[in-house]
């Protein structure tokens, strides 16, 4: 079953065919889809996972194809080869590769052989063959033997396919966006779940798994490997197997993966009594703030780097009134003072991955042409700094984190010590934790809402009410 109709393949396919031809490419467009990967042995394999791309344009969600596309012609051809006998012992009757053309929308079907003749043919006559960058090393090496071109050339792909795809795939149609309010209301009940188990004395990996099982029994499954931790200042700390502390902030960050693949992804963070301490309350209020106010800028127009900037700003204001930081507080943006306590990016595209179409690159998607990555500590993980515009689906998550290794690092080099009261910072928070707040975003024609059909509870006051009756 294809998650569209097959004229939606088909009308992609056209669409991207039309803007290769008019930025004056001619050949063919290659589409190399995955295969099983195996685990430890042939026969077991890790879950299958078709690659994004191939399902944005073809929708076959199964191993082993392979497509091209003649921008000279304009035929489309599906490459694979019907089950054996002993297939059919194994997995029972498949429908034909003939049926899977039809399904969709692609007129010509050869066997899985075909697809080496007619890249050979298309290069033996000079023409170029345009292709995506891989993820998996198998098409890497798949790539490889077709082309005959080196893995660092495979790896970069070809640029007007991977800038006309990300042109395409950034802005998300009203049929996709209604499949993203389902994962992300899938992400509610996941993240739901999880906060009403969170008490002192809980062993961090039974809440996982628990939230984990909402994802794989409504939907594919995770969008990312869960993030639940008492020390939310490292970002991907991948253990669970704490037991849960009183006084300690969790941050939980975790997104569903639906069926339709397309994903959620969410952040919340608790206090692991069902109460803030004022001074857990205080840092929060401002990670808060900065949130809001992202939200409020996000629109379309808006350069997204623009709009981190204003969250690093609120952060600093709010550190400042506490003794964190002093000065003003322009200069320290400037400065890159923000970064110590915000080292990420604002946010990230998302949509059939969750960070949608990083394998092609992330400057690719997350930057217009005319900007550059910085180099200075959390703008340069910027994944999104591009102008909005709507239909973009992004991540709304700054925080603020007491990374110890990270504040000594600064102190030994002398670096920001006009502006950061390190004293302070050793006496009142080593032991803090981090805070992040993330939402999922739909630029609109006018502005912006957040994804799904309920928000999680945010605030403070709603977090510790909730907490107290669960």
């Amino acid at each position: 079953m294809l998650t569209f109709s097959r004229e939606t393949y088909m009308e992609r396919r056209a669409a991207l065919a039309a803007a290769l031809r008019e930025k004056g490419e001619d050949g063919l467009v290659l589409f190399v889809g995955n295969v099983d990967a195996c685990a430890q042995l042939k026969a077991e394999c890790y879950r299958f996972r078709q690659d994004s791309s191939w399902l944005y344009y073809f929708g076959l969600d199964e191993p082993g194809l392979a497509a091209t596309i003649d921008l000279s012609s304009g035929a489309e051809t599906l490459y694979a080869d019907d089950v054996t006998e002993d297939d059919i012992i194994w997995i029972g009757p498949q429908m034909s590769v003939a049926e899977k053309a039809f399904e969709a929308g692609v007129a010509a079907h050869e066997p899985a052989s075909g697809l080496d003749k007619a890249v050979a043919g298309a290069l033996a006559s000079g023409r170029k063959v345009l292709f995506l960058p891989p993820s998996r090393y198998y098409n890497t090496m798949r790539l490889m033997e077709l082309l005959g071109l080196s893995k660092e050339e495979v790896a970069a792909g070809s640029l007007p396919l991977i800038e006309a795809v990300v042109k395409m795939r950034l802005v998300k149609t009203p049929e996709e966006i209604a499949l993203i309010d389902a994962a992300c209301d899938l992400g509610y009940e996941m993240h739901s779940t999880g906060r009403d188990l969170i008490r002192p004395g809980v062993v961090e990996g039974d809440i996982v798994d628990k939230m984990d099982f909402i994802a794989t029994s409504k939907g594919w499954g995770v969008s990312f490997g869960t993030i639940f931790t008492q020390h939310g200042e490292i970002f991907h700390n991948p253990s669970h197997d704490k037991t849960i502390e009183p006084g300690r902030l969790i941050v939980v960050d975790a997104g569903v993966e639906a069926k339709s693949h397309y994903a959620s992804d969410f952040t919340r963070t608790y206090p692991s009594g069902g109460k803030f301490t004022a001074k857990q309350r205080e840092i929060y209020e401002i990670a808060l703030a900065a949130h809001e106010k992202a939200f409020s800028m996000t629109a379309p127009g808006i350069a997204y780097r623009d709009v981190h900037l204003a969250a690093e700003a609120v952060i600093l204001e709010g550190l400042a009134s506490v003794g964190i930081v002093r000065g003003d507080v322009p200069e320290m943006v400037a400065e890159g003072i923000g970064g110590l306590f915000l080292p990420h990016g604002l946010g990230h595209n998302m949509g059939l991955d969750v960070h949608d179409m990083e394998d092609l690159g992330e400057d690719h998607v997350g930057y217009d042409p005319d900007q550059k990555r910085a180099s200075r500590l959390g703008l340069r993980s910027l994944r999104m700094a591009r102008r909005l515009v709507p239909g973009n689906v992004i991540t709304d998550e700054p925080g603020i984190y007491f990374n110890v290794g990270l504040i000594e690092s600064w102190r030994r080099s002398g670096k920001g010590s006009a502006f950061i009261n390190y004293d302070l910072l050793e006496k009142e928070y080593y032991d803090f934790g981090g805070i992040r707040i993330e939402d999922d975003v739909l630029v609109t024609p006018t502005g912006a809402r957040r994804l799904g059909s309920r928000r999680l509870p945010g605030t403070p006051s709603e977090i510790e009410s909730l907490m107290q009756k669960s």
